[in-house]
């Protein structure tokens, strides 16, 4: 059994964790009690029963056959939750709406959470709408302006990065450790993060770490599509982009106050 902090994992509440993780990763491709069962290394009565428990609570949804499972509205409702709580999400909003108004581009609040970013908040630009960056998606933090310029400002021998190859999204994605690292470094230098169809084909990105921890955890960045990405515009982008990163981190520490929580 596992240990957490000198404490004892409780394997149920392990394994539920993990059951529930696995059917939020697979999106909408909802799974078989088999599938569950062999991923998981569980026995198929032991998975029911716990499938039975969180579908009854709402954690889990099934089909009208009750052979298909995927994620249940709890989760969603705990995820809003979470977003609604924390204090640099509430802050930041109001900026990445002036962001979006002002360039007319898609404006995103992500944070680190091991080797991938997660988005907290987007603001799409009406003039090219994807789903690629809803709220809740993870990307690894190597493929993209938000993830790079996160690593970019951690210790280089100490990267939160997967073991073995990086993942590669894109044809233009850095799966060279060494070409990755040689461009942190101009990250570091230049102050942002570029990313020019490393995530996305067909997409530029512009990241900013918000220095209000060391290392920043948490990241804004604006997408355009390279065929809108002039020299000019781009100027523009870093200049706007700059001004709002300065608002928010001018505002965040007021925002959380003395007594607020220092989650880990």
């Amino acid at each position: 059994m596992a240990e957490t902090g000198g404490v004892r994992e409780v394997k149920s509440a392990g394994r539920t964790v993990e059951l529930l993780e696995l059917l939020a990763a697979r999106g909408d491709r909802p799974a078989r009690l088999r599938e569950l069962a062999e991923e998981l290394g569980v026995p198929r009565s032991s998975m029911y029963a716990l499938l039975q428990t969180l579908i009854d609570r709402g954690w889990v949804r099934t089909d009208a056959t009750g052979s298909l499972y995927g994620i249940g509205i709890r989760a969603l409702l705990t995820g809003t939750s979470y977003l609604d709580s924390d204090p640099r999400v509430r802050a930041a909003r109001p900026y990445l709406d002036e962001a979006s108004e002002a360039l007319g581009e898609t404006i995103h609040l992500a944070r680190l959470d091991g080797p991938d970013v997660v988005y907290l908040a987007t603001r799409e630009s009406h003039e090219y709408l994807r789903t690629f960056s809803r709220v809740g998606r993870r990307l690894p933090a190597h493929a993209g302006a938000l993830g790079k310029a996160l690593l970019a400002d951690r210790d280089p021998a100490r990267l939160p990065l997967p073991e073995g190859e990086l993942a590669q999204l894109t044809g233009n994605t850095h799966t060279d450790r060494a070409a990755l690292a040689a461009d942190l470094a101009a990250v570091r230098a230049r102050g942002y993060a570029i990313d020019r169809e490393e995530g996305v084909a067909g997409i530029a990105g512009f990241g900013f770490a918000l220095r209000c921890d060391s290392p920043a955890t948490d990241a804004i960045s604006a997408s355009v599509p390279l065929a809108r990405l002039t020299a000019a515009h781009e100027r523009r982008i870093v200049a706007v982009m700059q001004e709002i990163r300065a608002k928010i981190e001018a505002i965040v520490p007021h925002a959380q106050g003395p007594t607020a929580p220092d989650w880990r």
